[in-house]
């Protein structure tokens, strides 16, 4: 379907598009074929969504950002079989608020930027982008229920909320302040670690020492890249030519090591090594999106948010010295 744009006379210059839910990964790399046949600046936010910068494209095409959205919609229609739902707008806010207000299966809704800022006040405040089901539940609970509403509290207030940095970001979206860039972004496909032993390994306090140097490693990477992994896939290879399997996915995505380290030891329980001589671990972050579209849920557990604070430390020191120069007791006492 189609659907009319905010009045005015403001040019557009973010896209974001939304596909179906379960795309196939292979589909999903050619989206991004097509978008990239759109426009030279496209971040891919996995597993089924991307954001299309339009400025050069509007000049390139010579036409609107409207038509740029109705061309995607008819080139996936007719080359991959699939409806997109795209969102229009002049920050990655109210492109991607915009894009979620489409209904299924698709179309195009286009915001001007002269009219941001009324097109967002009617909006429940859970439709605004970035705004997770426990920011908005502390918002309904002082009565601010619209994104007008809460563009109209002072930011002060917002932050004492919802948080510092989480309330500022709040407060600033919901008046249509998002001066986020679209960062050129191709899909990786996985983010992979391993260790390799220098012998065969029956010691499972060795093997999990090694899990654990492994899930530091994949935290870190991921964390440098910007993304969180929304599974990890555990392989082990044993002497010979056995080897096991297992996927399983997060609660939410996460590329914080408490949170890989947790569901890391419940892959390798779940292998029940018992006598089994391991020549190597692999772990794998799966499905991985921009750490950016993780929404940051306000959180009571205050030795959570402190062991975050720590690992942020913790990164900075590698980031000067080195990863190797810190990181569990564990790790080293059972290095090789």
């Amino acid at each position: 379907m189609s659907m009319e744009k905010a009045s005015g006379g403001g040019v557009s210059s973010v896209m974001h598009v939304r596909c179906p839910d379960r795309l196939p990964e292979e589909v999903y790399r050619r989206v991004l074929e097509e978008l990239a046949g759109l426009s030279a600046v496209v971040q891919a936010l996995p597993p089924t969504a991307a954001l299309v910068e339009l400025k050069g494209a509007l000049r390139y095409h010579g036409t609107d950002a409207r038509h740029l959205g109705e061309v995607l919609r008819v080139r996936t229609l007719s080359r991959l079989g699939i409806d997109v739902r795209v969102g229009i707008g002049p920050s990655i806010t109210v492109a991607a608020t915009a894009s979620a207000q489409v209904p299924h299966p698709g179309g195009v809704l286009a915001i001007d930027p002269d009219q941001a800022a009324d097109w967002l006040a009617p909006l429940p405040v859970e439709a605004l982008h970035g705004i997770g089901p426990r920011q908005a539940e502390a918002l309904h609970d002082y009565g601010i229920h619209r994104v007008g509403l809460l563009a109209a509290v002072d930011p002060a207030t917002v932050q004492r909320l919802l948080g510092g940095r989480a309330g500022r970001q709040a407060a600033d979206r919901a008046r249509g302040i998002d001066p986020r860039p679209v960062v050129p972004r191709a899909l990786p496909a996985t983010a992979t670690v391993r260790h390799d032993f220098d012998h065969h390994v029956l010691d499972g306090a060795a093997a999990r020492a090694a899990l654990l140097e492994l899930v530091i490693r994949l935290a870190l990477l991921l964390r440098r890249r910007g993304q969180a992994a929304r599974a990890l896939t555990l392989t082990l290879a044993f002497a010979g030519t056995g080897s096991w399997e297992k996927t399983r996915r997060l609660k939410e995505p996460s590329a914080h090591d408490e949170d890989l380290r947790a569901l890391a030891y419940q892959l390798m329980d779940a292998a029940g090594l018992q006598r089994g001589r391991l020549t190597r671990i692999t772990l794998k972050g799966e499905d991985l999106i921009g750490a950016g579209q993780v929404a940051r849920q306000l959180s009571l557990d205050d030795a959570r948010e402190a062991r975050l604070v720590a690992e942020a430390a913790v990164d900075r020191v590698r980031d000067k010295f080195g990863p190797h120069v810190i990181g569990p007791a564990t790790i080293y006492r059972h290095a090789s």
